[in-house]
């Protein structure tokens, strides 16, 4: 038998091997090949798995912008979404969240075309936001891609 290891006066004896039987759960980042997000809404380490506009915002921009969407002041200026009429036109939108803009960054590896038109038509039409005509479609974002 191995001697014990001595810490802070607890004795601590070597862990014994995991089985497979016993082994924790693989995170959805792990598993590869599946669709499925983690509890955090990421399919990979790099890739965001919500696919319902609202949801994408709750986990993405809200953080910064604003659950209400208006925007804050403090560390950086955050533009409010909120009543912004450089919304009215899906290009505009589309553009800062593939690209970016300021202290914004893209998220064009992050987010497939269809997220990004669903969270840009979310943004345009709640929030104090009523531009419901011409929404983004996946076509749009995908030839607004590099």
């Amino acid at each position: 038998m191995r001697p014990a290891l001595l810490l802070l006066g607890l004795a601590l004896a070597p862990l014994p091997a995991l089985s497979q039987a016993d082994a924790p759960p693989r995170s959805a980042q792990q598993r590869v090949g599946e669709a499925t997000s983690d509890s955090h809404g990421f399919v990979s380490a790099t890739r965001f798995g919500q696919r319902d506009g609202g949801a994408l915002y709750a986990a993405i921009c809200a953080g910064c912008h604003m659950p209400n969407g208006r925007g804050a002041v403090g560390a950086g200026a955050y533009p409010a979404l909120a009543g912004n009429e450089k919304l009215e036109h899906t290009a505009y939108p589309v553009g800062v969240v593939l690209h970016g803009r300021h202290g914004m960054p893209g998220f064009a590896t992050q987010l497939d075309d269809a997220q990004v038109a669903a969270v840009v038509n979310w943004v345009r039409t709640n929030l104090g936001n009523a531009y419901a005509e011409d929404p983004a479609t996946p076509e749009e974002v995908r030839a607004a891609r590099p």
